[in-house]
């Protein structure tokens, strides 16, 4: 039989036992894109001279017996494997070196500060407080570089002895370090770069040709970030950079702006996707050219293929009116394509290869392409569009 109350009592005990929460864990949360952050660096002050004197029994002239300081820690930057944004910096934008000790008696000298390394992708560059002065571009695997050296340790009562100075009662203090901000700037290094509107066909095509897998849907800004995808084309490899789409006005800030064009300033070749279906492919054309040029950096003068996609979507008469209209904006005869069909897309893999060489950029970019593709997608930066 059950005593009265033994339920109400069961369920009091059953509130108290804790419950897991709804909320996906933090860890589990896809990794956030991040190309800039701005930096605090301080290198490690050097320890100071010790003023000290022998004092053991039986001996009559003890003299000085102070010992060096240490020298302090450098900041230091290197870049390694296995990174591909700088979303570390934004969780941390501080980092000082460890200070020298100071010297002791005995001849004891102090130990030299440690040093604090910043790790950062291959790609980066490291850019002065005033965001224009380059300091340093990493281009290498395991390439490093001293940003800010740590201060000299004083020396002691001991390094001042001489014939003439035989009890010398001075050190000299530690130098200190050096403190500075900068800003790091993540540039992918990719062999090709796709460019076009918003909704051309850039992350179709990306996913037709690789194992990347952008988010693709039938609205404009649909990529909100750079994508990375590693290209096998006639038994040579080559790594291709999806770029969010550019607006007319994207060097003022329109849409997502101009900033992710950065990431294919590295690139041999440029891919530029037209869409088929759009108003005018002329216009269209010329509307990206002119992104390009008001941005700079020499992108307006690398190798360009111009590619009409979409070619699926439209009869034969629009195709062709379309053909001749971006052939009379690009002084070039475009190449014809359909991600979605892959109708064209093995010839102009193949003129990008030709275009490439045998050689890519590095071997590190395919291994972060193809890291991406097995990671979980990046997600967006906050951007929004502007109108």
């Amino acid at each position: 039989m059950t005593r009265p109350g033994t339920d109400a009592r069961k369920c009091r005990l059953l509130s108290l036992i804790p419950v897991a929460a709804a909320t996906p864990l933090p860890y589990l949360s896809p990794m956030k894109f991040l190309d800039e952050a701005k930096v605090y660096v301080r290198s490690g002050d050097g320890g100071n001279g010790c003023v000290a004197f022998r004092r053991e029994k039986f001996i009559e002239f003890g003299g000085p017996s102070g010992g060096n300081g240490g020298r302090g820690g450098d900041v230091v930057i290197e870049a390694v494997s296995g990174l591909n944004t700088l979303i570390d910096y934004r969780y941390q934008q501080h980092f000082k070196a460890q200070k020298g000790e100071n010297g002791m008696g005995k001849d004891r000298h102090g130990a030299g500060g440690k040093p604090v390394v910043l790790k950062v992708p291959v790609g980066t560059q490291v850019f002065d407080e005033d965001r224009e002065t380059l300091i340093h571009d990493f281009t290498r695997l395991g390439e490093k570089f001293v940003l800010a050296e740590g201060g000299n340790g004083g020396f002691g009562n001991a390094h001042f002895k001489s014939a003439t100075n035989r009890a010398p009662r001075n050190a000299n203090p530690g130098q200190p370090g050096e403190e500075r901000w900068i800003w790091l700037r993540l540039k992918l290094i990719a062999d090709a770069g796709l460019v076009g509107l918003p909704n051309a066909g850039k992350s179709t095509f990306l996913a037709a040709v690789s194992a990347a897998r952008p988010k693709i849907a039938d609205y404009p800004f649909t990529t909100l970030h750079p994508q990375l995808g590693v290209v096998n084309a006639q038994g040579r490899e080559f790594v291709l950079a999806d770029i969010p789409g550019l607006i007319e006005g994207a060097h003022d800030g329109a849409g997502l702006g101009d900033r992710f064009l950065g990431h294919i300033e590295r690139c041999r070749v440029l891919l530029h996707l037209v869409d088929a279906t759009s108003e005018h492919a002329g216009k269209a054309y010329k509307t990206v050219r002119h992104e390009l040029e008001a941005y700079g950096g020499e992108l307006a003068d690398k190798i360009e293929i111009v590619a009409l996609n979409k070619i699926d979507a439209v009869d034969a008469e629009g195709l062709k009116k379309q053909k001749e209209r971006l052939k009379r904006a690009a002084k070039k005869t475009p190449l014809l394509l359909s991600g979605a069909t892959g109708a064209g897309v093995k010839e102009a893999l193949r003129v990008l290869a030709d275009v490439i060489g045998e050689e890519p950029v590095t071997d590190k970019a395919k291994d972060n392409a193809k890291s991406l593709a097995d990671a979980a997608p990046w997600d967006e930066t906050g951007a929004t569009p502007q109108s």
